[in-house]
């Protein structure tokens, strides 16, 4: 999830209601406003893009057409009176609310709870930013938690619907662990699941192959290394399990070598997303520390990936968690920031549209304009 900035940002002119239990199927309007009818950001210009909902607080938006529908399946914020700290110990979530729209821009549906972690049998706290996939019927729900010793691993769950409500699996996916499980299912029906984050997401504490409880609470601190990265395991049929050992996420830079662990600017952090455009392969992420959202590019599920660029600036708050869907003839962006709370761990979800140059680059999106 995120680190903080060490200290609280001053609340906006826009206030979201604290977050309280909706009824299910919430309708609420998608907010897509001129700049000049923005608040102003405290950088002083104007956000890009509006939220997709004030009435609760979502984040590490995952968004999915199914059916024909857009879903986003968000990680829902609380304000659990938690002092920020670097590890995350803010982000305290419970639970996953699910987002629905017709369109882009049009009404937004606030699903009932989806799934919360008393239903979970294997997990005590920190229901982290989710993903969901579709197969046979069946719709399945990805989510990082605790387990009662505080190890983040993986769980899933199955509903007959794409809001859910989901009942878990009694145990996480064995061989998971840390954070951020991102599914991508390839044209020839194959699936495969992209995790992993460092610092809190607790990464660097696998590094060994087991968990290790003595390493840092960062990275490995080996900045002349290659850096800690995503790992992809292809899942078995049942969508429940990997059918092989997960292995490394590989980003090279220029030089053909893997990124190095002092490369914050463009090593890898947490929020792994794929994209597949075409025959390439985008592996999608945040740095963290430097709050961009960058991206590398290669010509199979696994690698290795060749490093590319940012493609989003940082937003005011942390950093962002992002997904990645086509639509309507177009490829849009749904990313987070915190214009609504003006707090690190109180976030809204937005969208906006992204553009690919002739070459298959990504355009940087600023998500601010003046």
């Amino acid at each position: 999830m995120r680190r903080v900035l060490g200290f609280t940002l001053p609340i906006l002119g826009v206030l979201c209601a604290a977050p309280v239990a909706l009824a299910q199927d919430k309708p609420a309007d998608a907010a897509v406003q001129p700049a000049g009818q923005n608040p102003v950001a405290l950088n002083g210009k104007h956000f890009l893009s509006q939220p997709l909902v004030t009435e609760i607080y979502t984040a590490d938006p995952s968004a999915h057409v199914f059916d024909g529908k857009i879903y986003v399946y968000p990680s829902h914020d609380i304000d659990a009176g938690i002092p920020d700290d670097d590890l995350g110990s803010q982000y305290a979530m419970r639970d996953y609310r699910v987002l629905s729209m017709d369109k882009i821009g049009g009404p937004v549906t606030i699903g009932g709870v989806a799934l919360s972690v008393e239903q979970v049998p294997w997990a005590k706290e920190f229901m982290w930013a989710p993903d969901a996939a579709y197969k046979n019927g069946t719709y399945y729900l990805y989510f990082p938690a605790k387990d009662k010793q505080g190890v983040f691993h993986i769980g899933v769950a199955t509903g007959d619907k794409p809001m859910g409500p989901f009942k878990a699996e009694p145990q996480p996916i064995p061989g998971s662990f840390s954070i951020d499980p991102a599914v991508f299912t390839d044209t020839d029906g194959g699936s495969y699941m992209y995790f992993g984050g460092i610092w809190g997401g607790q990464l660097q504490k696998w590094a060994t192959g087991h968990y290790d409880a003595g390493i840092g609470d960062t990275d490995l601190k080996q900045d002349d290394k290659p850096a800690l990265t995503a790992k992809v395991a292809k899942l078995a049929p049942d969508m429940k399990t990997f059918a092989e050992k997960p292995r490394d996420v590989v980003i090279l830079g220029e030089d053909g070598k893997p990124l190095l662990g002092g490369d914050h600017e463009r090593r890898f952090f947490e929020a792994s997303w794929m994209y597949k455009r075409g025959g390439t392969y985008y592996f999608t992420y945040s740095t963290g520390d430097t709050h961009f959202l960058a991206y590398a590019t290669g010509d199979n599920p696994y690698g290795p990936f060749k490093y590319r660029g940012h493609f989003l600036l940082p937003v005011q708050g942390w950093t962002t968690h992002h997904s990645i869907v086509d639509w309507g003839g177009k490829t849009w962006l749904f990313y987070a920031d915190n214009q609504l709370s003006g707090k690190n761990h109180l976030r809204n979800v937005k969208v906006t549209e992204m553009h690919f140059n002739a070459d298959g680059t990504i355009q940087t999106i600023d998500p601010f304009v003046p």
